[in-house]
């Protein structure tokens, strides 16, 4: 009977271990699915920022725009191979707030040609980009795309008309002529129309009372230098802009990369602390649960090492008992936080499509190794404490 009672209580001790490093797995996953999809975002912004140079309206200036003549005088300064403007209008104006990670769903005017200078290509599930001649066409990123159903031939009017909107407000219909493949990052929630298109909206958002050529401001000008231009060499472009180039301010690409970078990891940190700390809990656990298979097993111990188990063969048992539970409970709790993953991105997504977690491989072998690792560093104490125990003394325990 009290060996029954001995195998029922190594049994639950075993459960309730492997259910401690399964909850700290499935927090390792979905925090960390959280970080790796904000990263890829970063990763995005990086990525474009880090080899553009933005120029906009020098600090002070009441107005946002720019003269559109800029766009020559940028393009005089060495070192500079193309000069884009750029408008940037909410596609959802006095529409409900909604909390989330990604970028908001915005209305882009650019020109098609600066596709082949950024370093942030744009490919297409369906259709074309936008060409500078048309009118009243719009490419859709993947995620404002399926925001609204929308699919190649459809029409969407853009801006999209709020609730409660006042009588004098303005939308156009576009029709959509492409879906771009998904990127992870904010072309994601992108609908990109021409510049005359994009002149034309800016000009509806503007007080009627406001009289501005729109066709010859822009909200930005992204500038870029020859291919293979390092971070650095645009860095010393920007400068010369600022210098030669007056009512401009031309923002040094390091500095928004740093900007981005650093946001990455203060969210990376903050997430995976938390992960880490209900792992740690599951480790403890591990170590306790084997530390009382010690106790529990000391006749046994004492009988294997007196018909010849060596020092080595008994540490090799209980570390493989720990690793066991350790890789046991990081694939339960993997595939727990993997299923979560799936249902939020999928059954119950965000309201304006986007998603909030990002499964990588990288997070897998984060999860699943370092659970089996914890469970192998955590044994390692009873193992040796098995190890050692003098088999003579063992013996004489009843």
């Amino acid at each position: 009977m009290e060996f029954l009672r001995n195998i029922w209580r190594r049994k639950l001790r075993s459960t309730l271990t492997i259910s401690g490093i399964v909850i700290g797995v499935f927090a390792l996953t979905t925090m960390g699915a959280l970080a790796e999809n904000f990263n890829a975002l970063i990763d995005g912004g990086v990525k474009y920022f880090g080899g553009s140079i933005q120029v906009g309206a020098p600090d002070g200036q009441a107005a946002p725009f720019l003269p559109i003549s800029k766009i020559d005088e940028i393009k005089r300064v060495q070192g500079v191979a193309a000069a884009f403007a750029g408008y940037s209008i909410d596609a959802k104006p006095g529409g409900t707030v909604v909390v989330s990670f990604g970028v908001p769903d915005t209305i882009v005017g650019a020109d098609p040609a600066e596709n082949s200078y950024s370093a942030l290509k744009l490919s297409y599930a369906s259709g074309r980009f936008v060409t500078s001649s048309s009118r009243g066409e719009v490419t859709l990123g993947s995620t404002i795309a399926k925001e609204f159903k929308k699919k190649v031939g459809d029409t969407i009017n853009l801006p999209v008309k709020p609730a409660g909107a006042k009588p004098d407000f303005v939308n156009h219909t576009f029709n959509v002529v492409g879906i771009l493949n998904e990127t992870k990052t904010a072309p994601d929630s992108f609908a990109y129309i021409n510049l005359t298109d994009a002149q034309m909206l800016l000009r509806d958002s503007l007080p009627a009372t406001l009289q501005i050529d729109t066709s010859q401001i822009t909200e930005g000008i992204s500038v870029y230098g020859n291919p293979g231009t390092s971070t650095s060499d645009l860095d010393r472009i920007a400068d010369r802009i600022n210098e030669e180039v007056p009512g401009v301010k031309a923002t040094r690409p390091s500095d928004l990369v740093n900007a981005f970078k650093a946001g990455g990891q203060v969210f990376t940190a903050v997430a995976i602390a938390a992960a880490v700390l209900a792992l740690i809990v599951g480790g403890l656990s591990v170590i306790n649960t084997m530390l009382m298979a010690v106790s529990d097993r000391v006749r046994e111990i004492g009988l294997k090492k007196a018909v010849g188990a060596t020092t080595t063969n008994i540490m090799g048992e209980f570390l493989i008992e720990a690793t066991l539970m350790g890789l046991l409970g990081g694939l339960l709790g993997y595939g727990l936080g993997v299923l979560l993953v799936v249902i939020r991105n999928t059954v119950f997504p965000a309201a304006d499509g986007s998603t909030l977690f990002l499964i990588t491989p990288n997070l897998t072998i984060l999860a699943i190794g370092f659970a089996t690792v914890l469970g192998a560093g955590a044994g390692l104490f009873p193992a040796w404490r098995a190890a050692r125990l003098d088999p003579v003394i063992a013996l004489r325990i009843d």
